[in-house]
């Protein structure tokens, strides 16, 4: 509890999250009306009573809209990152413990000729093959994101696979399997989870990314990147389009930071340690 009160800003990230994760959960109750309700009689109104973030050139209710794209940015961001992560994972441990022309392939010529391009060029030209759809907006923002994962598992298993402790397993007869679950993988996991919990902010900007280019979500589905493309032609006459679901992304993308940076603070023992003298004057 300590760290958690000589932290606001993570403080701040967890309670924002978890309103997301409240209005992800309860959206049929909580939002206001159906978010793909078409009423061309109260198009483009600004934020009222009625309304209270506005409706879309379709009457559509922004609010409600933005309530159901929780769902799907939190939905696409967990499922990315729990699929990037796994073969991070596998394929950085396998890399960084056995080493010779297994990490030859899979570390310099697998990960860098991922890593020769950029990510999200990757993801649009892999979600153009396949066509747009949640499922495909998800593969293609996994096959990118696994990179970042496995190298990181790879130097931490790198700097761990000699220490004592794996060692004496090894000297017991324990097998490679059960050294690298039992042994290595929990020792290395904190900076993964570092690692994960700003991922999952980077594929929510990814998601909304290619969902405002027509990539992504397809429509009527609710999306933030959806509704920035829909506010394009009223962004001057109808700002509140842009507005709401913008600051949507953004505290998302700020929640995910905030806990981030938290975790890297608590686990680096460096930054215990002086956050632990500061307190003490």
């Amino acid at each position: 509890m300590h760290a958690l009160r000589s932290q606001p800003l993570a403080i701040f990230g967890l309670t924002l999250l978890m309103i997301f994760v409240a209005l992800a959960i309860f959206a049929p109750w909580i939002s206001p009306s159906d978010p793909a309700a078409i009423h061309l009689h109260s198009r483009l109104q600004s934020p009222s009573h009625a309304h209270w973030f506005g409706t879309d050139e379709l009457g559509r209710d922004i609010l409600s809209r933005v309530i159901y794209g929780t769902r799907i940015s939190l939905f696409v961001a967990t499922s990315v990152v729990s699929v990037a992560l796994f073969f991070g994972l596998v394929l950085g441990s396998l890399a960084g413990y056995f080493g010779g022309w297994l990490d030859t392939f899979l570390n310099v010529l697998l990960m860098n000729a991922f890593i020769a391009l950029p990510g999200i060029l990757i993801a649009i030209a892999l979600v153009a093959f396949l066509g747009p759809g949640l499922m495909n907006l998800i593969l293609a923002l996994s096959i990118t994101g696994w990179v970042g994962y496995a190298r990181l598992v790879r130097a931490q298993v790198l700097a761990v696979r000699e220490r004592e402790f794996v060692e004496a397993a090894r000297a017991m007869g324990a097998t490679n399997l059960r050294i690298l679950t039992r042994h290595i993988l929990p020792n290395i996991i904190q900076p993964v989870m570092v690692q994960a919990a700003i991922g999952m902010a980077g594929t929510i900007l990814a998601e909304a990314t290619l969902s405002f280019l027509g990539l992504g979500v397809p429509p009527p589905m609710p999306s933030w990147g959806v509704m920035l493309n829909d506010a394009r032609a009223h962004l001057f006459d109808a700002p509140h389009m842009v507005i709401f679901p913008a600051i949507a992304i953004m505290l998302a993308v700020l929640s995910f930071n905030f806990i981030g940076d938290s975790l890297r603070d608590q686990l680096d023992p460096r930054t215990r340690v002086a956050v632990g003298v500061g307190a003490n004057y």
